[in-house]
């Protein structure tokens, strides 16, 4: 009898094409899930009959309360090499295998950029008119060149996005809690004395940050109120780090001139959710790992990992 893999999150129904799983034929046999499902209990009758889940990026939660409910349950592969959604030790209690695959920065830094660039030329509300016959240039673009970019984070990605802000002739400076002057100079860009400092004095902020305890919120009412009404704000990184109420109310007030935001507190959004209203936001459904390289490396790795896993010699472990 061959296993039975659950390929979560599959929302175009490519995961069997873009990688090759033909290795696994004889002994597997892979079903994708193209809606997400809502709760603990729907979750858990649909992956009772499951050996093996593949589940992408963090937006499936896999607590002990869980993982206690899938007794088949052998083998878990997630999408990149951190997964903050999976409680390890409760997986290696009840057995499970967990296991990670290669993951590019390059897709996230493209979708920042997009971001900023549709925000900053009105690319939406013009494209939108243009279609709709309305004005013929309602907008006036916010210039790059000279302006200057805040960055929350100067890791692997937050990095490369500096790189591109350069490129644009912008003035950029980076700020963390962990952040050296040594990596600042290394990337070519200015260390901020302070979160407030960066926030205050960037036209175009953008969020790079891992999610942890002390990035959680790190960003809400009183460090909005700091931007310039002209600025905007990018958040391509984790919906947690930034106050999704506070943002909410900048937006509506006009406190501050967009956001582009691709990460929601739950997704997929609901179909009355604030957020598919707001004004002044330009908004895409969590993109920035959604790339053609970015899936061949995250399904094909996943392939690799099952038939390590039944060979006795499981690759890219987590935990």
């Amino acid at each position: 009898m061959r296993l039975r893999c659950a390929v979560l999150d599959d929302y175009q129904s490519v995961a069997t094409e873009i990688a090759d799983w033909s290795p696994l034929a004889d002994a597997v046999e892979v079903t994708g899930f193209d809606r997400h499902f809502e709760d603990e209990d729907t979750l858990a009758a649909a992956l009772a009959d499951f050996d093996i889940v593949v589940t992408l990026r963090e937006r499936v939660a896999f607590p002990a309360s869980l993982l206690a409910r899938l007794p088949r349950l052998r083998l878990l592969v997630a999408s990149g090499m951190r997964n903050s959604a999976i409680d390890y030790a409760a997986a290696e209690a009840h057995g499970v295998t967990v296991c990670g695959t290669p993951s590019s920065a390059t897709p996230p830094v493209e979708l920042t950029w997009a971001l900023l660039l549709g925000l900053a030329r009105g690319i939406v509300t013009e494209s939108n008119a243009l279609r709709e016959n309305g004005p013929w240039q309602s907008t006036v673009g916010a210039d790059l060149h000279g302006r200057r970019l805040g960055l929350l984070g100067l890791g692997r990605i937050g990095g490369r996005v500096a790189q591109v802000g350069l490129a644009f002739g912008m003035q950029v400076g980076a700020w963390s809690q962990n952040l050296t002057v040594e990596r600042a100079e290394e990337v070519g860009v200015e260390l901020a004395a302070s979160k407030e400092e960066l926030l205050a004095e960037s036209d175009f902020v953008s969020v790079h940050l891992a999610l942890g305890d002390r990035t959680r919120g790190l960003v809400g009412a009183a460090e909005l109120a700091l931007l310039k009404p002209t600025a905007f704000l990018v958040n391509t990184s984790r919906s947690a780090i930034v106050d999704q109420e506070a943002l909410l109310a900048a937006l509506r007030e006009g406190r501050i001139a967009g956001a582009g935001v691709d990460v929601f507190d739950s997704e997929p959004l609901p179909p009355d959710h604030p957020m598919r209203s707001a004004p002044r936001l330009l908004a895409t459904p969590h993109l920035g790992y959604v790339s053609r390289s970015n899936y061949e490396a995250y399904y094909g790795a996943a392939v690799e990992n099952i038939q390590a896993f039944l060979d006795g010699k499981p690759l890219r472990r987590l935990g």
